[in-house]
C-alpha cells in the first residue's frame, strides 16, 4: 500500500536494532518522508536539545512512492535538529540508496543515542546489525563505499555515509550516498558523526506494493508521459541545472563575491556550453548525464578534470569521473568566490563529496571569509599564509581540503558563515538565514525568493518555495507572498511522497502527485487533501522551530539584501521588499503578527 508499515529503531547507545509498526494514523496525516519523519522527531525529542548531543535523533525516511515505478521515486530524507541552524533539518537526496532502503522493508530508520565506538549499520531485509567501523573512521566517503561492499562481497549494496567532515563536526557536513548524491544541507552529517555512526549499508529485496496496482500504474503513465514531452524536462536532461547560470547571470540575480555583486563576468566559463566544450588542451569537462533510481529526467552530470590542471596534476586519484557541477555548486564554488575556473570548481566539488560537506554552505562560508580577508578582519596569520582574495582558484581548492579535514583555517570554515563572521566581529557579512547560507539567487532581483529564504523553516533554501516564474516576470513584491506560501505547501507535500522536486520543473502538475498517491496508498487522496497535507507539514515544522527557540526575528535577511541596492541587472537600485511581503505572508498562513500559528489554524490542520 505504498507504506511498508515498519519502522527500524536503532539505539546506538545500547547497540540494539528493533522493529515496530508504523503509526498509520500519522501516515494518513503526514504521508511520509519529510512529513512523517518530522512528526516522529517532534514527538520524540525536546526541540531545545543540543543538535550534537545523544538526545538528538536522526531519522532516515522514505516516502510511499520511494522504491516504486513512479518517475524519480528514489528520494529519501534525513530529518533531525540541524547542526548548522539549530532549526528543523530536512535534507533530501536521490541516487539509489532510498529505493534500496524502502525495498528492504522500512519506511523510517530512527537513530538514537550515541555509540561508544564507531559503527556502521548493515541492513539486509530483516537482518539488521551494527558492525564495528573503527577501521573506517578517518576515511573518506570514496574509500569506505568500496570497503563495505568488499567486506560483504556484494557490489549492489547501497551506502549512505559521512566523511571526515561529519566526524569532526563540520557544521554543514552532509550524508553522501552513491558517492556523489547527498542529503546536503543543514548539517545532518554532523549529527550522524556525533552518534559515531559512519555509514548505513542496505540491501533490499522485498519490493513495494501499491494499494491499487492498476490505478497506480495508470497514474504513473500519465505523469511520466507529461515529463517525456515537456520542454523543461528535455532541458534538464540535455544541460542539467547549470543552464540556470545564463538565466540568473543575464537577469542580475547571480550572487557574486558574497552577494556584493549580482552578475559574474566569468559566468560563461561555468555554464552548460563550457561544460560541453573542449578547453585549450582538448579536454571536455562533461562526460555524460546521469539519473537516480527510477528517474526519467537524468539531470545529473558526470564529469572529469583535465589531467593537466593544477588541482589534479599530481593526484591521479582525482583524475577520474564523478559527480560534476550542478548550478548550485557552480555558483557556490564559482561566482560566490569569484572563481571562473571550471576545473577548479569541479575539483572542489569532488572534495565536498569525498569529505562529505555541503558545497553550497562551504562556498558561502568561503565567500564570507574572502570578504573578511578583503576588509582586513582576518589576515594571513589566521589563514595560514593563504591569500583569500576573491578569485583565487588555488585557495578555493586548498580550503575545500582543509575544511573537509578540519585542519588549519579549515576548522574555522567548518563553523559556517554565521559563526565565522561572528568570531571575527563582522556578523553582517554572513549571507545566511537562520545560519544557513544562501543558494544561487539574489533576493533583491528575485523578491519572492528573498521571502522564501527568510521564511524557510530550515534556513535559506531554493528548494522550499517555487517563485521562479513570478520573479523572472517582475521584480515587484505584489503577489509574491501568495506564490511563496502556496508553493511552500505544495513542495512540502511533494517531498513527503518520495518523488523528486525537479518533476515540478519538468512537466508534473499537482494533480499528477495526488493521482499517484491515491493509487499507491489507502484512503481517498484527493488534490485538496494532498495540498492540505503539505500545509500541515509546513506548520508542524514551524511549531518545532518555535519550540526550539526561534522567533519571527529569525524570518529576516542580511543587511546587505535589505539595505544595499542591487548594483546591476534588471533590479539595479532595488533592495528586498521583505518588510512589505512578510506581514502579508503571515496573514495568508493564518499566523499572528508574531509569526505564531493561531489556534484556529492549528485546529484546522489537526495540530493542536
Amino acid at each position: 500500500m505504498g507504506w511498508q508499515q515498519t519502522i527500524l529503531r536503532v539505539n546506538l547507545t545500547n547497540g540494539t536494532c528493533t522493529t515496530e509498526p508504523l503509526n498509520m494514523d500519522w501516515a494518513q496525516h503526514y504521508l511520509g518522508s519529510r512529513g512523517l519523519a518530522t512528526k516522529y522527531l517532534m514527538a520524540e525529542i525536546d526541540p531545545k536539545v543540543d543538535p550534537l548531543s545523544p538526545g538528538n535523533k536522526l531519522i532516515i525516511a522514505t516516502g510511499p512512492l520511494t522504491g516504486t515505478g513512479a518517475s524519480t521515486g528514489g528520494r529519501w530524507t534525513a530529518v533531525t535538529k540541524g547542526a548548522l541552524t539549530g532549526a528543523i533539518a530536512s535534507s533530501n537526496s536521490g541516487g539509489q540508496f532510498g529505493g534500496e532502503l524502502k525495498m528492504a522493508g522500512y519506511d523510517l530508520v530512527i537513530l538514537e543515542g550515541r555509540s561508544p565506538t564507531p559503527v556502521y549499520l548493515y541492513i539486509e531485509d530483516e537482518r539488521v546489525q551494527l558492525l564495528p567501523a573503527e577501521h573506517l573512521w578517518g576515511r573518506s566517503v570514496w574509500e569506505i563505499e568500496p570497503a563495505i561492499k568488499d567486506a560483504h562481497n556484494d557490489p549492489l549494496i547501497r551506502i549512505a555515509s559521512i566523511g571526515q567532515a561529519g566526524e569532526y563536526g563540520n557544521r554543514y557536513a552532509c550524508i553522501v550516498n552513491d558517492l556523489h548524491r547527498a542529503a546536503g544541507r543543514s548539517g545532518v552529517g554532523a549529527v550522524m558523526g556525533s552518534k559515531n555512526l559512519k555509514a548505513i549499508a542496505v540491501r533490499g529485496t522485498r519490493g513495494v506494493k501499491p494499494h491499487d496496482p492498476a490505478k497506480f500504474m495508470a497514474a504513473v503513465k500519465v505523469a511520466t508521459d507529461a515529463l517525456a514531452s515537456n520542454k523543461g524536462r528535455k532541458g534538464m536532461t540535455s544541460d542539467g541545472t547549470i543552464a540556470m547560470m545564463d538565466v540568473t547571470g543575464g537577469f542580475g540575480a547571480l550572487p557574486t563575491r558574497n552577494n556584493r555583486e549580482v552578475q559574474f563576468e566569468d559566468a560563461g566559463k561555468l555554464n552548460a556550453k563550457a561544460m560541453k566544450s573542449p578547453n585549450e588542451n582538448g579536454h571536455t569537462n562533461l562526460i555524460q548525464n546521469a539519473a537516480c533510481f527510477a528517474c526519467t529526467i537524468g539531470c545529473g552530470r558526470i564529469s572529469h578534470i583535465d589531467p593537466q590542471h593544477f588541482s589534479v596534476k599530481d593526484k591521479p586519484q582525482y583524475q577520474k569521473a564523478s559527480g560534476g557541477l550542478e548550478y548550485e555548486t557552480a555558483y557556490a564554488l564559482g561566482s560566490a568566490v569569484g572563481v571562473g575556473d571550471m576545473d577548479a570548481a569541479t575539483y572542489a566539488g569532488f572534495l565536498c563529496n569525498e569529505y562529505g560537506m555541503d558545497p553550497i554552505s562551504f562556498g558561502g562560508t568561503l565567500a564570507a571569509a574572502m570578504e573578511l580577508f578583503t576588509v582586513g578582519a582576518i589576515t594571513l596569520e589566521q589563514t595560514g599564509g593563504v591569500d583569500l582574495s576573491f578569485g583565487n582558484a588555488e585557495a578555493l581548492c586548498l580550503m575545500a581540503e582543509l575544511a573537509g579535514k578540519g585542519e588549519g583555517f579549515g576548522r574555522d570554515l567548518g563553523l559556517g558563515s554565521k559563526l565565522l563572521c561572528e568570531k571575527y566581529g563582522r556578523p553582517e557579512l554572513s549571507m545566511a538565514v537562520k545560519g544557513q547560507e544562501f543558494a544561487a539567487y539574489d533576493g533583491r532581483a528575485m523578491q519572492g525568493m528573498g521571502l522564501g529564504y527568510a521564511t524557510s523553516n530550515r534556513g535559506a533554501c531554493h528548494l522550499r518555495a517555487n517563485p521562479y516564474g513570478a520573479d523572472f516576470t517582475s521584480t515587484a513584491t505584489e503577489g509574491k507572498a501568495e506564490v511563496v506560501k502556496t508553493s511552500q505547501d505544495l513542495i512540502s507535500a511533494i517531498d513527503a511522497t518520495g518523488l523528486c522536486l525537479f518533476t515540478l520543473h519538468s512537466g508534473a502538475t499537482p494533480e499528477h502527485y495526488a493521482m499517484q498517491i491515491d493509487g499507491a496508498c489507502e484512503g481517498d487522496w484527493t488534490l485538496p487533501r494532498f495540498l492540505e497535507t503539505g500545509e500541515r507539514i509546513w506548520n508542524l515544522e514551524r511549531q518545532f522551530n518555535l519550540a526550539a527557540g526561534l522567533t519571527a526575528k529569525d524570518d529576516t535577511l542580511p543587511k546587505r539584501i535589505l539595505e544595499e541596492p542591487a548594483p546591476s541587472g534588471v533590479a539595479k537600485g532595488l533592495v528586498s521588499g521583505l518588510k512589505t511581503m512578510l506581514p502579508e505572508y503571515y496573514q495568508l498562513r493564518g499566523w499572528g503578527e508574531d509569526g505564531v500559528p493561531t489556534g484556529e489554524t492549528l485546529s484546522r490542520l489537526g495540530l493542536k
